[in-house]
């Protein structure tokens, strides 16, 4: 048995159980060699680097290999698999982007609910996020998911299932937010708060994984709400519940017009961080540390910029949730090689990688990684340095800060 696949547009024939280098090879050996060295990598047929040794699926496939400036003698290519058993951890990721398709069709069944899909493949598909015109288009896929999400045993389950889901990709630690209030009036704040807590404590007993809850208050709802939320918050702050953020359409939406709700999470120890630099510029970022005393920025992406704000950011070592595929989704940046991730890192702003959201976005955690070292070109060492940067800028006490930290070296080390 023989499948036809496409690589940079051209047909090629090969073997069932043909591996993607293998197709390269087949239209041309020079190209496979340098797939090989690594001045080259390849992508599926909406961009996502794919590893070379992968097994191709099925006839009709789409592959392109992109020509990079790193020839051979370069730093040594890492596979997927390797990094899939990197240890990582994740600061940046919307619960109400990652459910699983299976269990939103399970869950719409019982609460008869309609989805623009009747199984898992045509689901996640309806769902991602490639084509959006905009961070607000971009948004509206999570009305879907969240159409599933207004009972407390779904909130539970889908929390249980996050967390086993991250745990199978190698993360090691992980804060997940979302917003109580997009799940009123069908539940209360405090039911919207216990229910994902339970599957959190039930997952981290089974997998081992550690796991921070963010609430997120909502730019385009009024101010009162998020300073209730974040009042609502504060009782669980000792309870698994770790941070304040603020989400939602950046432009035209001020966060300091939440500065309240900040105020009043920050004074009952809550960490806070804060949507910004994604959906408009630097100004924004400005917005969330000064008027609202974040002290992280959730994306970040427009910092350069202003570099004046930039230096500001080195200086004080104020951690960037990053998110590649989702800029590009949201168009932030217009190419993932023209994603500013490796200038930050490489003038020391302390970025760190995520996936903002696992079924909107179509990715994982080690798709992250493997973007960043296949298109961006980072290294084994800014890896682990994007690792220990998550670790370290975890809202955690101290004490478990340096556990994490420790636990992640030696496993880095072992690998």
């Amino acid at each position: 048995m023989s499948l036809r696949v496409f690589v940079n547009e051209k047909p090629v024939t090969v073997a069932r159980g043909a591996t993607v280098r293998d197709a390269v090879e087949a239209l041309d050996r020079d190209l496979a060699g340098l797939l090989a060295s690594g001045a080259a990598y390849a992508t599926d047929g909406v961009g996502r680097p794919v590893d070379a040794g992968e097994v191709i699926g099925e006839g009709g496939a789409i592959l392109r290999v992109v020509v990079t400036a790193r020839k051979g003698g370069g730093a040594a290519r890492m596979s997927k698999e390797l990094l899939r058993r990197w240890p990582k951890a994740e600061l940046h990721v919307h619960l109400d982007g990652c459910l699983r398709p299976e269990t939103m069709l399970e869950l719409a069944r019982e609460q008869g609910v309609r989805l623009p899909a009747d199984t898992p493949a045509g689901l996640a598909q309806a769902l991602h996020v490639k084509h959006a015109k905009s961070l607000e288009e971009y948004l509206t896929k999570y009305e879907i998911t969240l159409s599933v999400m207004q009972t407390a045993p779904a909130l539970e389950r889908i929390a249980y299932e996050f967390v086993v889901d991250a745990a199978a990709d190698g993360v090691r630690y992980v804060e997940v937010r979302y917003s109580p209030l997009l799940h009123r009036p069908a539940l209360t704040l405090t039911q919207a708060i216990e229910a994902p807590l339970a599957g959190i404590r039930r997952a981290e007993g089974e997998t081992g994984t550690k796991v921070g809850l963010i609430v997120c208050g909502i730019r385009t709802r009024p101010p009162a709400e998020s300073l209730e939320l974040a009042r609502a918050a504060a009782t669980y702050r000792g309870s698994g519940l770790v941070a304040f953020d603020l989400a939602g359409p950046e432009r035209g939406h001020p966060a300091g017009e939440h500065r309240a709700a900040f105020e009043y999470a920050a004074g009952h120890g809550m960490a806070c961080t804060c949507h910004a630099g994604e959906g408009d510029g630097p100004s924004s970022i400005h917005e969330a540390l000064h008027a609202c005393g974040a002290q992280r920025i959730g994306h970040g992406t427009r910092l350069g910029e202003d570099p004046a704000l930039l230096d500001y950011v080195v200086e004080r070592a104020i951690p960037l949730e990053m998110c590649l595929s989702s800029n590009l989704h949201t168009h932030t940046v217009t190419a993932i090689a023209e994603h500013p991730f490796k200038r930050y890192l490489e003038r020391g702003v302390v970025v760190t990688l995520n996936t903002d959201g696992r079924l909107v976005d179509g990715i994982s955690l080690t798709d992250e990684y493997f973007l960043a070292h296949s298109a961006l070109g980072l290294s084994r060492q800014d890896l682990t340095r994007v690792t220990l940067n998550a670790c370290q800028s975890a809202f955690l006490p101290e004490y478990e800060k340096v556990a994490l930290v420790s636990r992640v070296q030696s496993e880095l080390e072992a690998l």
